[in-house]
Parts: C-alpha cells; sequence; structure tokens
C-alpha cells in the first residue's frame, strides 16, 4: 500500500475490505491534518451505494485495497482551518463523491468539477498529496472546503445523506435537460435508490411522471409511497403499447443490462432519454427507434458542487429526502448483500455512531 505523507498523524476508526471477497471488517487508520482549507467532520451518517459494492468487490478492476467506502456523507464540522470563510464549527454539512479535482480546467471553472479530466473521488482516489482517499464508512472525515456542501437544517442528515449521490445523479440531468417544466411528462426506468428520488423531484417540478419497471408489484409503491401518476411494465407488451409516444423525457436508472429500443417508443418525438445508471455490459440500442423519433439519447454522472448545492437547497425547500433503512455498522455485510439482490425500500444508511447490535 502507499505510504501516506506525514501529515497523515490523525487515528480514525472505520471499516474497509481488504480483498475482493469484498468483506468489511474494522479498519484504523490515518487522516492527514486539518489543512488550512480543510474542514474536519464528524461523520454522523453514510449511505450505502451499489458503487461501493462494485468497488469493495472489485467488479472494475479498479480497487486499492484496503478500501473504505462510503460516499453519501453527512455529520458536523469540528474544525475548520484559517482559510475556511463559508463554513464554521457545529455546522451540518454533506460530502459526496468528490475530494479533488484540477480547479483550472474549464470544467471545474464552469462548477462541473466532475467532469475533470483529474478528479479524484471521496474513496479509491489520490488526493492532492498523494494520499489515497477514504471514504464515509469512518468515524471522521477531513475535506477540502470546495467539495463540501451544507445540509439546510429542515433536513435529517441520515435520509439527506443519499441525496449526495443517488439525488445529483438524477438532479443534474433534470436541471440540464430542461426537466424542470410544469406539465411535461417523466419517465422513470427502475424503482430503487435513484429511481425513487427522481420521482419525488419530478412531482416537486411539477411534472406528470410514470414509472417503469420490470415488476408489476411495485405498482401500489410507485403510485401509493411515491406519488407517481402512472405505471407501465416493461415486460409487458400491452403497457408498453399504451405508453408509445407519451413521455417528453426518460431517466434510466436502471444498472442491469438491457435494451433501450422498447422504452425509446415510450418517448415523444425529438424526446430525451438520460443513461444514469451504470450496467456493467453494454446496453442495446437499435437504431429505429432512435432515427424516426428524432430521439435523444444521453448519459450523466452525478453532478458539481455548486448544483449538489442547489439540490439540497431544493430539497429542504420541498421537504424532500430519501427512503432509508437506517443500519449500525455491525451490519454493512449483510445490507451488502441485501444491496446485491435490490432487497432494500430504497437505500441503507449507516447509523456510524451506533455501536450496538442491529
Amino acid at each position: 500500500m502507499k505510504e501516506t505523507t506525514p501529515n497523515h498523524t490523525q487515528t480514525v476508526d472505520g471499516w474497509a475490505a481488504r480483498d475482493s471477497s469484498g468483506k468489511i471488517t474494522p479498519f484504523v487508520f490515518k487522516r492527514r491534518e486539518n489543512g488550512v482549507d480543510d474542514v474536519t467532520i464528524k461523520i454522523l451518517y453514510c449511505g450505502i451505494c451499489h458503487t461501493d459494492l462494485h468497488h469493495v468487490r472489485d467488479d472494475w478492476g479498479i480497487t486499492m485495497y484496503p478500501v473504505v467506502p462510503g460516499h453519501e456523507i453527512t455529520g458536523v464540522i469540528t474544525k475548520v482551518g484559517s482559510n475556511v470563510t463559508n463554513f464554521k464549527a457545529g455546522d451540518r454539512v454533506g460530502v459526496g463523491c468528490l475530494a479533488a479535482s484540477c480547479l483550472e480546467c474549464e470544467f471545474c471553472k464552469a462548477s462541473e468539477e466532475n467532469y475533470c479530466d483529474k478528479v479524484q473521488f471521496t474513496y479509491n482516489g489520490i488526493f492532492w498529496d498523494g494520499s489515497i482517499t477514504y471514504g464515509g464508512y469512518s468515524k471522521m472525515l477531513v475535506a477540502d472546503k470546495r467539495y463540501v456542501v451544507h445540509v439546510p437544517d429542515s433536513l435529517p442528515l441520515d435520509a439527506a445523506a443519499p441525496l449526495l449521490c443517488a439525488g445529483i445523479t438524477v438532479f443534474s440531468p433534470m436541471k440540464h435537460y430542461n426537466m424542470s417544466q410544469p406539465g411535461k411528462k417523466l419517465g422513470v426506468v427502475g424503482l430503487g435508490g435513484l429511481g425513487h428520488v427522481a420521482i419525488k423531484f419530478g412531482k416537486a417540478f411539477g411534472l406528470h411522471v410514470t414509472v417503469i419497471s420490470t415488476s408489476p408489484s411495485k405498482e401500489k409503491e410507485a403510485k401509493e409511497r411515491l406519488g407517481a401518476d402512472d405505471f407501465i411494465v416493461s415486460t409487458d407488451p400491452k403497457s408498453m403499447k399504451r405508453g408509445a409516444r407519451s413521455l417528453d423525457y426518460i431517466i434510466d436508472t436502471a444498472a442491469a443490462k438491457h435494451s433501450l429500443g422498447p422504452i425509446l417508443e415510450l418517448l415523444t418525438v425529438r424526446g430525451t432519454l438520460v443513461l444514469v445508471g451504470a450496467p456493467d455490459q453494454p446496453v442495446d440500442l437499435p437504431s429505429f427507434p432512435l432515427i424516426f423519433g428524432k430521439r435523444n439519447v444521453a448519459g450523466s454522472v452525478i453532478g458539481g458542487m455548486k448544483e449538489t448545492q442547489e439540490m439540497l437547497d431544493f430539497c429542504g425547500e420541498h421537504n424532500i429526502t430519501c427512503d432509508i433503512e437506517l443500519v449500525k455498522p455491525d451490519y454493512i455485510n449483510e445490507a451488502l448483500d441485501r444491496v446485491a439482490r435490490n432487497d432494500v425500500r430504497y437505500r441503507f444508511v449507516i447509523d456510524i455512531d451506533a455501536t450496538s447490535e442491529h
């Protein structure tokens, strides 16, 4: 493992995977001292993202072990550096996927740090000082002020945590592709961690929201629990035919390999589908539904810092949080196994301070 720099002197308790078995065990490690541009955060909650599962099991072949996952972090600031003016001790804050970027490219200057060529992530990244980043499955974090956001007082820190990844992942393309025009029709493919937040944003924007799912059994919860207006079973040809050319936009959150052809047929002419799920195999994209409807297919990944703050403020105004199952640290392995089976409604969040059994 890469040696950390000399100023990594703070001992932190956390939880890490040591190899591709993905098993999470307690892990004591070092974090850097709080620098002039840093804030130190006592972590209270951390969401469990599907990305964490891929990293701990090295599904993408890029994991640097030991890996401390977690990029849906909320907590309270305990210390600020001398150059920090927009945060103070006691502030309720969040940290998402970003730990560092070049700060100088066109994307950084446009508050789109997530598209910087040199972006480094909150865990399994390389920070400016050359050290490997460790994430939110831990008691404390030192973060550069430029990658920290305020959590509105109206939002509970536990149910707000997944907004730092799942929330911004769907909010960013909705803003970019003007999916905020009241009365327009939005389709959401997949009813999971991302999809359930997309429904809530869609309703807050005044959209007519249709959930597109392979599971007929999810119709009741989509409509009654989350407020969706309509439901299409993607495996039912009659249901799909009824929905043809009915949607202005679609956000596709599905993480499994699937064909975009039938889903594209649900879009109006010149409609837009945005992929935010990350199947580990290529999706199927037939040309006819694309060219005969002058339809657009786009992709999007998380969001920049300015937009992340805007998203949280929007959630504060509209009282939007994630539907979570709160677990204690000794339940992390079971939670990850359940994430692999899609057995969660809709996001696990670790109560970092909890010590007793689940």
